[in-house]
């Protein structure tokens, strides 16, 4: 379960990275149609190595938004905050969702949480959280 494609010469295509996802293909398609509302433009790519696999990745201008890569049966997002972020965010949250934040892997001020989603809840906390980041990203493009 959630195996995720690994074959980097193959570029899958939107539709084949949904198909993947099985049963939670309509998650990834909200997820990215949600993100893609929020004016971020997405590219199909196979970033940070062969454990990652194929995925979309968000982007406001330059600024990374967040990854979202297609799983057996699921979706995983890859997004980093601030802990101030996270902490802001973090009373609305599923259980699963706050396990992810208090298990965050540390970068600068705030950590790279990898959340999977298998569920309308797990979507639901996924879009608070790319709000929140997209929000940032237009903050710092009218600086």
């Amino acid at each position: 379960m959630h195996e995720r494609m690994l074959d980097k010469k193959a570029a899958p295509t939107r539709k084949e990275l949904t198909a993947h996802c099985g049963a939670a293909g309509e998650l990834f398609t909200a997820l990215n149609d949600h993100l893609e509302q929020l004016g971020t433009a997405q590219i199909i790519r196979f970033p940070y190595g062969n454990k990652y696999g194929w995925g979309i990745c968000h982007r406001i201008n330059k600024k990374l938004i967040c990854d979202i890569f297609a799983e057996r049966e699921s979706c995983c997002m890859m997004l980093r905050l601030t802990r101030k972020q996270f902490d802001y965010a973090y009373p609305s949250m599923n259980e699963t969702t706050r396990k992810t934040i208090d298990d965050c892997y540390p970068c600068g001020e705030g950590g790279w949480i990898h959340l999977r989603i298998t569920n309308e809840s797990d979507l639901k906390d996924a879009r608070v959280l790319t709000e929140i980041k997209c929000g940032e990203a237009a903050k710092k493009n009218k600086q």
